[in-house]
């Protein structure tokens, strides 16, 4: 993944981790019993709904102990933007804010309907 450094760009592709398939990835590292994680889980899901470029992959950080202490993931949810090229784009601990989450994604894929009109 160019703009990740090896190691990380390694990292994440062990973790399914695809950029090149969506304007805007967004890696979520979470726990089981994190209630931040499973809110920002639905606003994800929320924003997918009107923007078709953006993916989401959800990582289990207490299985995936030696990814999340090479990516410095220190809280849950930690949030790892990666555009279509696979670079950092931004990066977030904590939960974000909903017009946080928005404005990040909105900066990076395009609503459905704007997405229509840029295609035709």
């Amino acid at each position: 993944m160019p703009g990740v450094d090896q190691t990380h760009g390694a990292v994440l592709e062990g973790l399914g981790v695809h950029p090149g398939r969506a304007d805007l990835t967004v890696v979520q590292f979470s726990t089981a019993f994190c209630g931040p994680c499973r809110a920002t889980r639905a606003r994800l899901r929320q924003l997918q709904a009107t923007r078709p470029g953006l993916a989401h992959v959800e990582v289990d950080a207490e299985s995936h102990l030696d990814a999340v202490r090479a990516l410095g993931v220190d809280r849950t949810p930690t949030l790892l933007y990666l555009d279509r090229e696979g670079r950092l784009v931004g990066r977030s601990s904590g939960a974000p804010r909903p017009a946080e989450l928005a404005a990040v994604v909105e900066v990076h894929v395009p609503a459905a309907a704007s997405r229509a009109g840029r295609d035709a």
